[in-house]
């Protein structure tokens, strides 16, 4: 089996904190933070992940289900997606609750059991996301004055006019 090609996403600011994502061809995607900081246009970064390991899961068990010869008449996935504070107080995703409802043809109980033991260890995303993803993280800034912008160990900016990373929370 073939992998699969890296996945290309393009942001774009348009005010406030509101992106359009442009996932390729025609896909696109308004995100946004919701009040007080942003308008809650789209969702935020932390509602599209809770979507991603829900759909990831949804798709798997789809797929297992009708491997098995299954008839899958519904699917409904709910996702808890749960902000926590770290020890520097900074918000953080503390944990993600994943409630899938499947609704079956027929009486394969046994087809289904074997599914649910399966399913979970072929979902990409959220695979991923319990066993950690590297996140190499560069900065290429350009201010309106000119000053150098660096990146730094921590992802935040700092130019030769400042004394230091800034502290602001994302």
């Amino acid at each position: 089996m073939a992998e699969r090609d890296a996945s290309v996403v393009h942001l774009d600011l348009r005010e406030g904190y509101r992106f359009v994502v442009d996932m390729g061809g025609d896909q696109t995607l308004t995100m946004d933070e919701p009040p007080p900081l942003g308008e809650g246009a789209g969702p935020n970064a932390s509602t599209v992940l809770g979507a991603a390991v829900g759909n990831c899961l949804s798709a798997s068990l789809v797929y297992c289900l009708r491997r098995a010869h299954l008839e899958v008449e519904s699917l409904e996935t709910e996702v808890v997606v749960t902000p926590v504070r770290d020890e520097r107080g900074r918000l953080r995703i503390g944990a993600i609750k994943v409630r899938l409802h499947p609704v079956v043809a027929g009486d394969s109980v046994g087809r289904v059991g074997r599914c649910l033991e399966l399913f979970e260890d072929f979902c990409v995303v959220t695979e991923s996301v319990r066993h950690g993803i590297a996140v190499d993280v560069a900065v290429d800034a350009a201010t309106s004055s000119g000053a150098p912008t660096t990146s730094t160990a921590e992802g935040t900016l700092a130019t030769d006019h400042d004394d230091g990373p800034s502290s602001q929370d994302e």
